[in-house]
C-alpha cells in the first residue's frame, strides 16, 4: 500500500512547479488515487492549497513530508493519459501542471473560496411504489372516494413505475402533501436521480448518411484506410469552399462509431456550432456532446460528465473541446484548421492542433485537418510527406465559384464617393434587394469609427490605460477601448480647443448606418461581439437571417466561415487591406484566408454567387490570389517568403514577453534576456535573436509590454533554456514588479 503521493500544487508558481511529496494519512490510504484533487498545506505558512495527485510511491526522499489534509473528489477526475498530457503541456507551453489541469476540467468543478464547489450535480426527486402493483391498485380503489388524489397517484405509479415528483403532481393535479401522505404509510418511497443540464439547440430529423460524389468518395476512402491502419496518422483535407468537407467528416465519424471509437470535432468559432449541431444531430442523435465557453457552467459540466461516462461518443466544440475526457479515441477533426482562434492567448498558451497531435500519437488515432485555405505550416507538412494530402477540387453541387470583382477605392474617391460602400457594391446590393436574394458584408472591425479627431487641433481620444485610440460606438454613443474596456462619453466639441470633431475609420456600426441611409426601410442584421455577447444570441441571429430572409447581414470574421445559406448570392468585403499590413509574418495568410472564406459564403445554393472586394491596393498579389480562389499560387509565393524570413514552418518562434508598470524597467529586463540568450546560443548558427521590441500595442491596462524572440529549429535544449530564462527573470529581485512569460509561435 502506497504511503506517499506526488502532487502538483495549485499555489506553486512556474518557477517552483514540480511534483511535491505528501504523506497519505492512514485513514485515506485506500481512497487516494492518481487524478484526484486534494487539499494540502503548502509553503512556509502551510497555506491550504488544492493539488492534483500525479502518482503514488512507497517512500519519499524527504524525512517528514507534510500530510494530505482532505480529498476533494470521490473518484479520479483525470486518467493516467490526461495526467501525462498535463506534464507534456508544462514542457511544451511553459505553464504549471495545475494550469494545464485547469484547462482540461470544466469551471464548474472548481471550488470557491468558502470551500463549496461552484456547480453541484443536479438531481430530481423521484417517486415509486414500495408495494406491489396489485396491492397498490386495491388501495387506490379503497381511497377513490375519501382521498381521490392519492388514488390517482397510485394508479399512475402502477402504469409508469418510477417518475419524478414534479411530473407526477403536474399530470395528476395532486399536491405534494398527498404524495407525502402516501410515503408516511409506506406505500411509496422517494429517491434522488441525477439529471443532466443539456444545452438547447435545434436538432435535425434523423436522416441516412449523406451520399458522396466521386471526389468525396476518393478522399473518404483514402482517409478511411488510414484510420484502419492501427497506428497514429495525420492528414490534410483541402477543398474549396462548398466542396462538401463536412459530408466526409460525418461519414468518418459514423465509421468510427461502428468500430466502437469516439470522435472529437473542433470548430473555430462558437457561431459555427448551431449549424454544425443541427447537421450532426440528424445523423448521430443524442450521441453528441457540446463543449464551448458560451454554455452555462452547469451545462458545460454536465456535457463533460456525459463524455466521461461514455454516454456521448461524438464531441463538438471550440478549442477547449480537445480536452474532452474521451476513451477509445478514434479521430480528431479540426475544421478550418488555419484559424488563429485555435491558439490560446491566456495561460496555458496552447494550440489545439498541437494538443490534438499529441493525443492522436498516444492513442494511435487519426488527426484530420480540413480547410479551404490550409495553414501554410500544415500545407508544408503535407508537401514534406508528414501528412497525407487529399483534395476536393470543386463544389459539391457542381456550382461555379463566385464571380469576383475588385474595386479600387482610390478611384471611388476620385469620383466623389467618400462612402465606405462603393458604387459597384451599391448596385449589386440593389440587384439582390430587387430579386429577394440575401447579401453578407464583411468588415473586420466593430464599432462606428476607429478614431475621433479634432479637425482644427488634431486632438485624438486616447485610452487612459492603453496605447490605443478609443473607438466610437454609435449604439451607446460612447468611446470604448477594445483592450481594457475603458469607456467615456463623446463630447459635442473638442475638449482641448472646442473645435469640430470628425470620425476616421470604419466599423460594423458605421457600415450599418451607411446602409440604412442608402436603403431606407431595409432590415439590416449586424453580427459582431457587441451583438452576440449573451449565450446563444449568435444562434438566434443566424436563425433570423435564414428564416426571416433578412436582406443584408454585416459582420466581423464571425461571418466569414462555416455558414451555409442557400439564398446568399452576394458577398462584399468592405476593406480588404485592413489585416494585410499588420506587421506579423502571418498577415498575408490571414488576409488571404479571410477573403477566400467570406467569398465562399456566396452562391452555395442553386443560384450563382458574386463577390465585391473593396481595396486601396487592387494590384496586391495576395488580394488578387484570394479573388481568384487560387490557394496553390498563394502557397507557392508565401512559402518562399517564409523561407527568406526564417519563420515557421522552417523554424519555431519562441517569444519571451516582459510586462510592467515602468517602461524603462521592462526594457532593462528584456535587454538582460537578450544578453543571456546571446551568450547561451553563441555556438548555435541556426538560432537568431530578435528584439527587444514593443508589441503592436505596447501598453495595455497601464502595463508596458516588450518582447525578445528566438527563431530556431525546435529542440529540448532550447525549450529548457527558455524555461530557465523565464524562471530567472521572475525570481530576480532586480526585476521585481515585472511579469515574464514565454510562448511558442505567438498569435501576435
Amino acid at each position: 500500500m502506497s504511503s506517499i503521493a506526488k502532487i502538483a500544487v495549485s499555489a506553486a508558481t512556474y518557477w517552483v512547479d514540480r511534483p511535491y511529496d505528501y504523506r497519505i494519512p492512514q485513514n485515506l490510504s485506500e481512497t487516494v488515487l492518481p487524478g484526484m484533487r486534494v487539499l494540502v498545506p503548502f509553503g512556509r505558512g502551510n497555506r491550504r492549497s488544492e493539488g492534483i495527485v500525479l502518482a503514488l510511491a512507497d517512500k519519499s526522499e524527504y524525512n517528514d513530508p507534510k500530510p494530505i489534509e482532505k480529498i476533494l473528489d470521490e473518484k479520479a477526475l483525470l486518467s493516467d493519459a490526461q495526467l501525462k498530457l498535463a506534464l507534456w503541456m508544462r514542457e511544451r507551453f511553459f505553464c504549471t501542471v495545475y494550469d494545464a489541469v485547469k484547462a482540461m476540467l470544466p469551471a464548474g468543478l472548481w471550488y470557491k473560496e468558502d470551500g463549496v464547489r461552484k456547480i453541484g450535480d443536479k438531481t430530481v426527486k423521484m417517486a415509486e411504489l414500495s408495494i406491489s402493483a396489485e396491492e397498490a391498485l386495491i388501495l387506490a380503489s379503497q381511497k377513490l372516494k375519501r382521498a381521490p388524489n392519492q388514488s390517482e397517484l397510485l394508479k399512475v405509479l402502477c402504469n409508469v413505475g418510477r417518475v419524478s415528483v414534479n411530473e407526477l403532481c403536474y399530470f395528476t393535479g395532486a399536491s405534494k402533501q398527498s404524495l407525502n401522505a402516501l410515503e408516511r404509510i409506506g406505500v411509496i418511497e422517494f429517491s434522488e436521480q441525477e439529471v443532466y443540464r443539456r444545452p438547447s439547440y435545434k436538432t435535425g430529423e434523423r436522416t441516412p448518411l449523406p451520399e458522396l460524389n466521386e471526389s468525396q468518395l476518393k478522399a473518404f476512402n483514402g482517409i478511411s484506410k488510414l484510420t484502419k491502419s492501427g497506428k497514429a496518422e495525420a492528414a490534410l483535407l483541402f477543398g474549396v469552399t462548398g466542396s462538401g468537407k463536412t459530408t466526409i467528416y460525418i461519414r468518418l465519424i459514423a465509421q468510427q462509431l461502428e468500430m466502437g471509437k469516439a470522435s472529437i470535432m473542433l470548430v473555430p468559432e462558437i457561431a459555427l456550432t448551431p449549424q454544425m449541431l443541427h447537421t450532426f444531430s440528424s445523423h448521430f442523435g443524442d450521441n453528441i456532446a457540446v463543449l464551448h465557453s458560451s454554455l452555462s457552467m452547469g451545462e458545460r459540466y454536465d456535457e463533460w460528465k456525459r463524455v466521461k461516462n461514455g454516454e456521448a461518443k461524438v464531441v463538438i466544440g471550440t478549442r477547449s473541446a480537445v480536452f474532452a475526457p474521451i476513451s477509445d479515441l478514434g479521430i480528431i477533426i479540426i475544421d478550418e484548421e488555419q484559424e488563429g482562434t485555435y491558439k490560446s492567448e491566456n495561460n496555458p498558451r496552447y494550440h489545439a492542433r498541437d494538443v490534438a497531435k499529441y493525443l492522436c500519437a498516444k492513442s494511435n488515432a487519426m488527426l484530420l485537418l480540413g480547410s479551404a485555405t490550409p495553414d501554410v505550416e500544415s500545407r508544408y507538412n503535407a508537401e514534406e510527406g508528414k501528412y497525407s494530402f487529399f483534395v476536393l477540387p470543386g463544389r459539391f453541387n457542381e456550382m461555379a465559384l463566385p464571380d469576383v470583382r475588385i474595386v479600387d477605392m482610390k478611384r471611388e474617391l476620385r469620383r466623389g464617393n467618400g462612402s465606405d460602400i462603393s458604387l459597384v457594391l451599391r448596385d449589386e446590393l440593389e440587384k439582390n434587394l430587387d430579386s429577394g436574394e440575401q447579401s453578407i458584408l464583411f468588415i473586420n472591425r466593430r464599432g462606428a469609427g476607429r478614431h475621433i479627431t479634432c479637425v482644427e487641433c488634431g486632438y485624438t481620444y486616447q485610452c487612459e490605460n492603453c496605447s490605443v485610440s478609443l473607438t466610437y460606438h454609435s449604439a451607446n454613443k460612447r468611446l470604448m477601448c477594445h483592450y481594457c474596456g475603458h469607456s467615456r462619453p463623446l463630447e459635442t466639441e473638442c475638449p482641448q480647443c472646442g473645435g469640430k470633431l470628425s470620425s476616421d475609420g470604419t466599423g460594423t456600426q458605421k457600415i450599418e448606418e451607411q446602409l440604412g441611409e442608402l436603403f431606407p426601410g431595409v432590415e439590416i442584421l449586424r453580427m459582431d461581439t457587441d451583438t452576440v455577447t449573451p449565450a446563444g444570441s449568435h444562434e438566434l441571429l443566424l436563425d433570423r437571417f435564414r428564416d426571416e430572409r433578412i436582406p443584408i447581414m454585416v459582420g466581423t470574421q464571425m461571418v466569414t466561415k462555416g455558414l451555409n445559406f442557400e439564398n446568399v448570392t452576394l458577398v462584399g468585403v468592405i476593406s480588404a487591406d485592413q489585416s494585410l499590413y499588420a506587421g506579423d509574418y502571418r498577415s498575408g495568410e490571414r488576409t488571404f484566408s479571410l477573403i477566400t472564406q467570406v467569398v465562399g459564403r456566396s452562391g452555395r445554393g442553386e443560384r450563382p454567387g458574386r463577390a465585391v472586394i473593396q481595396t486601396f491596393t487592387p494590384e496586391n498579389q495576395t488580394i488578387l490570389q484570394a479573388a481568384s480562389q487560387d490557394y496553390e499560387s498563394f502557397y507557392a509565393s508565401e512559402i518562399e517568403l517564409r523561407r527568406m524570413q526564417y519563420s515557421p514552418p522552417f523554424v519555431e518562434l519562441y517569444a519571451i514577453t516582459a510586462s510592467g508598470m515602468e517602461e524603462a524597467a521592462v526594457l532593462r529586463c528584456c535587454t538582460e534576456i537578450r544578453s543571456i540568450l546571446k551568450n547561451e546560443l553563441k555556438d548555435e548558427s541556426d538560432a537568431r535573436i530578435l528584439g527587444p521590441a514593443p508589441l503592436s500595442v505596447v501598453k495595455v491596462n497601464n502595463r508596458f509590454r516588450y518582447r525578445v524572440i528566438v527563431s530556431s529549429p525546435a529542440g529540448k535544449r532550447l525549450r529548457k533554456l527558455i524555461s530557465n530564462v523565464v524562471i530567472y527573470c521572475n525570481t530576480n529581485k532586480n526585476f521585481r514588479g515585472i511579469s515574464v512569460f514565454a510562448d511558442v509561435n505567438p498569435s501576435e
